[in-house]
């Protein structure tokens, strides 16, 4: 392969959803590209014409463009060596087959698939992987065209040169060898003229100038038939790298049953984009430095394919989780809101998007952001704004441990005594001063003081800091219905309605 600038490609096949497998080749790709000031192409390989399907492919360009990951050429995106959807290039492999049968490096087979799967299972049976024997590689021309006009179907297969070894050079793993002795003579095009796999790669990679072809080790077994074509082709061989997969936690294929495993999971769950690439930048490889958390454009910087590990990436939920963690706590608190406003409407706190209302929950994600590990949690980490219920409070363990201490009832309703007679605690100053009250009633201090306070205002054992939540509340009550939150029951109706509640369930 000749020195010169870099074009590599990602090249999904819209049958589904974008996996993060496939996500982390995209984005392998792209740093590579963007880190040597390459050209990172998207190719739609849709020759499935069964299970392709518009919608697949739109939502793959938008976890694509959710990622962050923008290519330069593309089926949206133009380009000079399109077009870029496989299906739309029919006429293209047509002429390439064409190409290779003139030369003799390709032939007519003629056999049926019930021939062919019988022979199959004969070499299983033996225990022998099956290669095609070669049935149909001393049909003259003349012969071929006399039973295609007469109606016989046929593919169009690829002639596998007599030599004993096809070898290429892995970014990744070094140079690897296959006999060709175990590699059958592959189909260029089947009986209905659309094209195989390995002959519309080499055909599309050649045509769109790609210098490196960056894929998963699913893929090594096609790599010496792509090179053998592209050596019958008389065109450069591209530079390979071939990424160990991503595995589970129980060290097998990631799938359905360790969890989420598409892209468009991560994001309905509530994964910042930022965080699962960072993430799935580190599966495989390591920035150096002893630094993890870096963004996009720095990862690029750094990025090397010649550094990528051999060893299949384990996917660990818990690390994306405290990376996630870590670009929450650092975001927008804007976006915060923007991000997970779909969440407080399915828990109906939030009703319109009103400035006066996203201001608010605003302010509140310095409560939540760093406590949670997914934006889908958020809304359960403020629950205690909008929902205050005395009874079911008190019938939880953990709220009637923290009553049963010494003195708690006496804090509960010395609270709910000053707080009738105080304006509402707007910010930490008040608070303070409200619970200092408290303390001067009663005596208690410190935990035999705020864990009171806390249950009583909250509904909850634990929680955030209560010179942040208490505040929160009260600002929440002022709030008019036209900010389109759920109503938020203020500290002084809060504290009242808990007294009377734990008076009623446990007479003095």
């Amino acid at each position: 392969m000749a020195e010169g600038p870099i074009r590599v490609r990602f090249a999904p096949s819209p049958t589904g959803q974008l996996h993060v497998g496939n996500a982390r080749t995209a984005l392998f790709n792209w740093l590579y590209a963007r880190g040597r000031g390459g050209t990172f192409v998207l190719r739609i390989e849709d020759t499935d014409r069964e299970r392709s399907t518009a919608a697949s492919e739109a939502s793959i360009l938008e976890d694509l463009r959710w990622l962050g990951l923008s290519w330069d050429e593309g089926p949206d995106a133009g380009g000079p060596h399109g077009p870029y959807r496989q299906s739309e290039r029919f006429a293209l492999y047509r002429q390439q087959a064409a190409q290779l049968l003139a030369a003799g490096q390709a032939y007519y087979c003629f056999c049926s698939p019930e021939r062919l799967d019988t022979e199959r299972k004969k070499a299983l049976a033996a225990g022998r992987p099956y290669r095609y024997p070669g049935t149909c590689r001393r049909i003259g021309p003349e012969e071929a065209a006399r039973r295609r006009e007469a109606g016989e179907p046929a593919v169009v297969r690829f002639r596998v040169p007599n030599r004993p070894m096809v070898r290429f050079v892995d970014l990744v793993r070094g140079e690897l060898a296959f006999a060709t002795e175990v590699i059958g003579d592959p189909v260029l095009l089947r009986s209905d003229d659309t094209p195989a796999y390995n002959f519309a790669v080499v055909v599309d990679d050649v045509s769109m100038r790609i210098t490196d072809v960056v894929r998963g080790e699913d893929h090594i077994s096609n790599t010496p038939r792509q090179v053998l074509l592209y050596e019958a082709f008389g065109y450069p061989v591209p530079r390979f790298a071939h990424l160990a997969l991503v595995l589970g936690p129980d060290h097998t294929p990631l799938s359905k049953r360790h969890g989420a495993t598409s892209v468009r999971e991560f994001r309905d769950r509530g994964y910042l984009p930022e965080a699962l690439v960072n993430y799935l930048a580190l599966l495989g490889w390591s920035p150096g430095g002893g630094e993890e958390l870096l963004p996009l454009d720095e990862l690029a910087r750094r990025f090397s394919l010649e550094a990528v590990g051999h060893s299949a990436g384990v996917f660990d939920p818990e690390k994306l989780a405290w990376i996630n963690r870590h670009y929450m706590k650092t975001a927008d608190p804007s976006r915060l809101v923007r991000d997970t406003a779909r969440y407080f409407r399915a828990r109906g706190f939030l009703r319109a998007a009103d400035p006066a209302g996203l201001a608010y929950l605003g302010d509140a994600m310095t409560m939540a952001a760093g406590s949670v590990d997914r934006l889908e949690e958020i809304p359960d980490r403020l629950r205690f704004l909008f929902e205050h219920d005395a009874a079911s409070a008190l019938a939880r363990p953990d709220v009637r441990e923290v009553l049963g201490g010494p003195g708690a009832r006496d804090v509960v309703s010395a609270l709910a005594a000053e707080l009738a007679e105080t304006p509402r605690l707007a910010d930490r100053e008040a608070f303070r001063a409200a619970a200092a009250r408290v303390r001067a009633r009663t005596g208690a201090r410190g935990r035999a003081l705020f864990h009171p306070i806390r249950v009583a205002l909250t509904g909850e054992a634990g929680g955030p800091e209560l010179d942040l939540a208490v505040p929160a509340i009260d600002r929440g009550a002022e709030l008019p219905p036209s900010a389109g939150l759920a109503p938020i029951p203020g500290c002084r109706e809060r504290a009242a309605a808990f007294s009377r509640a734990l008076q009623d369930a446990v007479p003095s």
